[in-house]
């Protein structure tokens, strides 16, 4: 059926025109619809059909119309047909439906009518057929069938089913590189009619599967409105527009390469209306000018009719001006009412527009309603209406309030045909009355015009960058006439309007008009407008939201035939969401070995491959990431394992080496090679020797280092190799080093040994070993020294620093050194030697293994030296113009001492006094009194100590006599016994300073400093001793301490002595005298003679208490006992008599009231220091 409905009056007639010609025909109940007749064939019905309606007022027409006819469509009768192909291989499935007018939807099916799964893998093309990419397995079945299903015709036509077999096949493993299955070639073109589909179609084969990529040559594909349908194998565009028109490439890429394939894509149109001419009402002598303008590709011809007449047929006509499309009609008369038809046409259609002219004259009429107030912004454009009817067309007139101005006048001002009166750029000042008059007729209207604030946008949103996953405020701040409602506020996304129910989470609608988008996506990403509507205007401001991210993953990973196992890896960048890619991040990953790491390769950001040099024997993975500002991307997704062929090593071990350390022995050492270079399967390594200069290799292959080589001579250099081989054959040939067997201890030391003494350093000479003597490198020589002892006749003693002075009588132990020389020396000067001592030395050889025998020991002696300064100096004044110098002897003497010299002079403020000189021969002596000093000047003294080499450095002090500050005078106790181990010093004033000092004839053995503990005593200040109660208190403690002594003399009395047996103690020698048993020494009463205890005893240090007495304790309270250590040394015990501390340090202070002496100590008695010649 075509249809074919008019209106009109009177009721229109209608008749149809097929090809050219008028059909018999007549019309049913008004209706022009055409329905065809089953009395003739339906083929007699093919061909171009219009229809016309007819009235008094003019005719009708439509556009033609085609009209095809067909029968069903039908199967001829077909054979079943079988395909059998490979593992991995492509194959394709024919479906051939028949031929139609209307292109009929393909299904395959099973036979239990279930559809064929689709994929990447598997797709149906545009041709019906279903493609495989490449066939498994479980492809292989016997009932594919394809239905072509035929809407218009409402049938559906099955085939016969197809029968896929799929045979094993070892080809799977290598994989195939991409081809296209459909479309053929390198490049094809498609036409597409604006408004109409289009479907580009790409379906690749190869193994593995290809991924398609699709993209516009020049422009981003999302601007030309396709989206990717059947599994990315089809490009498809909904009513393609002029956008689409370009060129289009399809990218098919696995890892084993890629292919491509370019589309051009031309957009024609069928005609279509850009202005359209309208039915009107004319009056008699108006003239009609009709615009008719279409466009389309190729551009359309327009023709024009009167009532279904070509112009062209109609007569001619002076009033009718035809040109394109536009028809002119001057001075119309009754008789020009008809139809008019402007028709476009082109290769790919046609259009057809009917406008209706009807002449007629009616009275004068104003339509429009009086008193309208219209509101316009400033700045606006102020329509004030006048619409007038009647024929001919009555003419209107505007007014204002202000009659002196014309309105007309004003260049803002305007009048339509229609009587509208337009206001440009309005203004406050054109607020008023106005009115509308038509001309020769009382008839008028009145308009009121309000011009009001305008609205204006204050901020609008703005471009801005976010970051994915962030938020962003888009504002909308604005001012409007508060005359208005409240504005309305339009977000518009993309131009899509962002509706009220979608505002929540993602959108939120702030009361100042701000917009706020959260959680920023890709998807948020587009152009941003605020559009705020009020009843007269409208401002639009806009923005956009750029997202700003790390790249997408790369995608398309591909990789080129492998040369010399050199390949390219290419890839697709994925999307740089804003922010341009700086450099690609490839990463490598070894899989066959556990060790296998991802290793980095980076590239620019404008290069999208990247040549890679692969291991033969190898399983590699690949992965590309990008890099921006913002971050890197996630890596892509990991290709497909690629493996490399073996081959032959390419390598031979580093380092080879000998780390033998056993005679007998070879032990061969080697870096291990990396297995990732084993290339291949079977690896060993091929170990050769020989001895240097022999001819005959051997060699055995181990797994692993090191080999021992057993049964070779000591330290014999031999020739060795290590070769890596696997199971394709052996790498390269190293080259041979030079390696030793085992070390043995070397046989000779050097001979021809003599020395050279100077001073403290000696010269030491050798002639060197025979090298096949060391049995081994030979790493150097070892001096042995040993010193022996001082040249004196007899050992002398070592003098040391202990707290509070110097002991003397412990004998050093034995000195040994040893001087360690390189090999290629033949002497070496050793220093440190001692003067005036003895050694010896003997040398070794050594290697690694060992030291050898010790040469002949060969003695020598060094010169004797001037001694070192005294140990100490210090000083006594028995009167204003005495000094007494008490000194120590060098703890340094080089030598026999044979003597001192002092030298001293006076310190004066205008000059120095001439230097005086003692000079000392006896080296025993370590005191001299010096008198006729000057008692108000300062000295300063010199002593040194001398050998027969010299004398030696000084030791320096100033000094004045006891006018000057010089300590109190020295009190001296009575004789010791030598088998005494201590004694007490009683009377010393608390809170003082003494020196102590034992002495055994000029002998000094020990002295020392000790401060007395307890408050100093102090005078009286003022008068405080004329006090009466004063007085009497000091006469009673005196009463009190007669008392006391009195009971203690006769205490002690009763006490009686000890014997002693000095005499024959004191003639011993102390050196030769062993050490006795006693533990006690003799007590002697303090109440003995005292004449003897003045003749051999030294008076107290206190000069005020008188020696031995007892109230000294009790007034005082302060004593000191000197003991001695295990090693003879003394122990002072200050202020106290705790038990005797272990080692060299005081004790601590003790009672004044617990008089019992002190247990006995351990160790040698005090005569064998009292006794000892000096």
């Amino acid at each position: 059926m075509l249809l074919c409905e008019a209106t009109g009056i009177p009721t229109p007639s209608f008749r149809w025109v097929k090809d050219g010609k008028k059909l018999n025909w007549m019309g049913h109940n008004g209706s022009g619809n055409f329905t065809a007749h089953g009395d003739k064939p339906l083929s007699d019905y093919q061909g171009h059909y219009r229809c016309y309606a007819d009235n008094t007022l003019g005719t009708a027409m439509t556009h033609t119309v085609k009209l095809i006819t067909e029968s069903t469509p039908t199967l001829p009768k077909q054979k079943r047909s079988h395909k059998t192909a490979e593992e991995g291989a492509s194959v394709v499935l024919h479906c051939n439906p028949p031929r139609s007018s209307t292109i009929p939807h393909i299904h395959w099916m099973d036979k239990k009518l279930l559809h064929i799964g689709q994929s990447e893998r598997v797709t149906t093309g545009l041709d019906g057929n279903l493609y495989f990419a490449n066939v498994l397995k479980n492809d292989s079945r016997d009932d594919y069938t394809c239905n072509a299903q035929y809407i218009s015709a409402r049938t559906i036509l099955p085939k016969e089913p197809i029968s896929l077999t799929v045979t094993p096949s070892n080809d799977v493993a290598r994989g195939r590189k991409p081809q296209l299955m459909q479309p053929q070639g390198p490049h094809s073109s498609h036409l597409a009619l604006r408004g109409h589909s289009l479907v580009l179609e790409c379906i690749p084969k190869g193994l593995p599967t290809p991924s398609v990529l699709w993209k516009r040559m020049d422009v981003n594909l999302s601007e030309t409105g396709a989206w990717t349908d059947n599994h990315g194998r089809w490009l498809r565009f909904d009513s393609i527009t002029q956008k689409a028109d370009g060129e289009y490439e399809c990218l098919a890429s696995n890892t084993h390469g890629s292919v491509t394939h370019s589309y051009t894509v031309t957009v024609e149109a069928e005609p279509y209306w850009v202005k359209e001419p309208p039915s009107l009402l004319y009056s008699p002598g108006e003239t009609v000018r009709l615009d008719c303008q279409a466009e389309g590709i190729p551009t359309p011809t327009v023709t024009w009719s009167i009532n279904g007449e070509p112009v062209a047929e109609v007569d001619i006509d002076p009033r009718r001006r035809v040109t394109g499309g536009v028809l002119v009609l001057k001075d119309v008369v009754f008789g020009d009412t008809a139809v008019y038809q402007c028709e476009a046409t082109n290769k790919h259609g046609n259009i057809l527009k009917n406008t209706y002219i009807y002449v007629i004259e009616l009275p004068a009429q104003i339509l429009s309603s009086d008193g309208v107030v219209y509101q316009v912004t400033e700045g606006g454009v102020a329509r004030l209406h006048c619409e007038a009817f009647g024929s001919p067309r009555p003419q209107v007139t505007w007014e204002s309030e202000d009659l002196q101005n014309t309105l007309l006048s004003d260049s803002r001002v305007s009048q339509l045909t229609n009587g509208t009166l337009e206001l440009f750029n309005s203004s406050r000042e054109d607020s008023g009355v106005y009115t509308c008059s038509i001309t020769h007729n009382n008839t008028s209207i009145t308009a009121h015009l309000e011009v009001l604030k305008r609205t204006v946008m204050l901020i609008g949103p703005q471009a801005v960058q976010v970051t994915r996953g962030g938020d962003s405020w888009l504002d909308c701040h604005f001012t409007f006439d508060p005359h208005l409602n409240r504005p309305q506020i339009l977000w518009r996304k993309d131009g899509q309007k962002i509706m009220e129910s979608s505002l929540g989470d993602k959108y939120t609608l702030l009361g100042n008009g701000t917009l706020r988008v959260t959680d920023v996506q890709s998807a948020d990403e587009g152009l941003y407008s605020c559009e705020v509507i009020t009843d007269l205007d409208s401002v639009l401001a806009s923005g956009s939201i750029t997202v700003v991210a790390c790249p997408s993953p790369p995608v398309f990973l591909s990789l080129s035939e492998e040369q010399d196992h050199n390949l390219t890896l290419s890839w697709t960048p994925g999307n740089t969401h804003n922010s341009p890619t700086t450099e690609f991040v490839v990463e490598v990953k070894e899989e066959k070995h556990p060790e296998g790491k991802w290793e980095s390769h980076r590239v620019t950001g404008d290069v999208n491959h990247l040549e890679l040099h692969l291991l033969p024997y190898s399983t590699y993975r690949f992965r590309v990431s990008g890099v921006n500002r913002l971050g890197r991307s996630n890596p892509s997704e990991i290709s497909e394992a690629y493996s490399t062929l073996p081959t032959v090593p390419e390598s031979y071990p580093l380092n080879v080496r000998s780390e033998s350390t056993e005679p007998g022995t070879l032990v061969i050492m080697w870096e291990e090679i990396d297995r990732r270079l084993y290339n291949g399967s079977g690896f060993q390594y091929k170990v050769s020797w020989r001895q240097v200069q022999a001819h005959h290799w051997s060699h055995t292959h181990v797994p692993h280092p090191p080999y021992l080589v057993n049964g070779t001579r000591a330290f014999s250099s031999y020739e060795m190799k290590v070769q890596a081989v696997n199971s394709l054959g052996e790498g390269p040939h190293p080259v041979p080093v030079i390696g030793h067997s085992g070390e043995d201890y070397p046989l000779a030391s050097p001979s021809k040994i003599s020395v050279s003494v100077d001073n403290s350093s000696a010269i030491v000479r050798w002639q060197p070993v025979d090298t096949h003597t060391v049995q081994g490198h030979l790493l150097g020589y070892k001096i042995y020294l040993k010193r022996l002892g001082s040249q004196g006749g007899r050992k002398h003693r070592e003098v040391r620093e202990i707290k509070g002075g110097v002991e003397r009588g412990t004998e050093r132990k034995e000195e040994r050194w040893v001087v360690e020389v390189d090999g290629n020396k033949t002497k070496e000067v050793v220093t440190g030697l001692k003067l005036y001592s003895l050694y010896e030395l003997s040398m070794t050889t050594f290697n690694r293994k060992g030291e050898g025998p010790h040469s002949p020991t060969h003695p020598f002696r060094t010169p004797e030296g001037v001694p070192g300064p005294p140990a100490s100096l210090d000083f006594e004044s028995p009167s204003e113009t005495e000094l007494t110098l008490h000194w120590r002897p060098p703890t340094q003497p080089n030598g026999q001492l044979v003597g001192y010299v002092l030298q001293y002079q006076q310190i004066s403020d205008s000059r120095n006094s001439p230097p005086q000189v003692e000079v000392i021969y006896d080296p025993t002596v370590t005191h001299l009194p010096l008198d006729g000093l000057d008692p108000h000047s300062r000295y300063v003294f010199y002593l040194r100590g001398r050998t027969s080499a010299g004398q030696g450095p000084p030791i320096t002090r100033e000094c004045a006599t006891l006018l000057d500050g010089v300590g109190g005078k020295w009190e001296e106790s009575e004789q010791v016994n030598t088998l005494q181990a201590f004694y007490s010093l009683t009377g010393l004033q608390p809170g003082t300073q003494y020196r102590l000092l034992i002495t055994h004839g000029n002998y000094t053995h020990w002295e020392d400093e000790i401060q007395t503990t307890g408050p100093e005593l102090r005078g009286v200040e003022g008068d405080f001793a004329t006090q009466g109660w004063f007085i009497g208190l000091i006469s009673a403690v005196v009463l009190l301490l007669l008392l006391l002594l009195v009971l203690c003399f006769i205490k002690r009395s009763k006490g009686g002595k000890y014997a002693v047996k000095d005499k024959e103690e004191s003639q011993m020698d102390s050196e030769a005298r062993p050490i006795k048993d006693e533990t006690f020494g003799e007590y002697r009463s303090l109440e003995s003679d005292g004449d003897e205890k003045r003749s051999v005893s030294q008076p107290s240090l206190c000069v005020e208490s008188k020696l031995g007495s007892d109230d000294s304790l009790a007034e005082y309270g302060d004593s000191v006992d000197i003991q001695f250590n295990e090693d003879g040394s003394f122990i002072g015990q200050y202020s106290g008599r705790g038990p005797a501390p272990t080692g060299n340090e005081s004790s601590g202070p003790a009672s004044p009231v617990n008089l019992d002496p002190p247990p006995p100590p351990i160790g040698p008695s005090f005569a064998g220091i009292l006794d000892r010649t000096s």
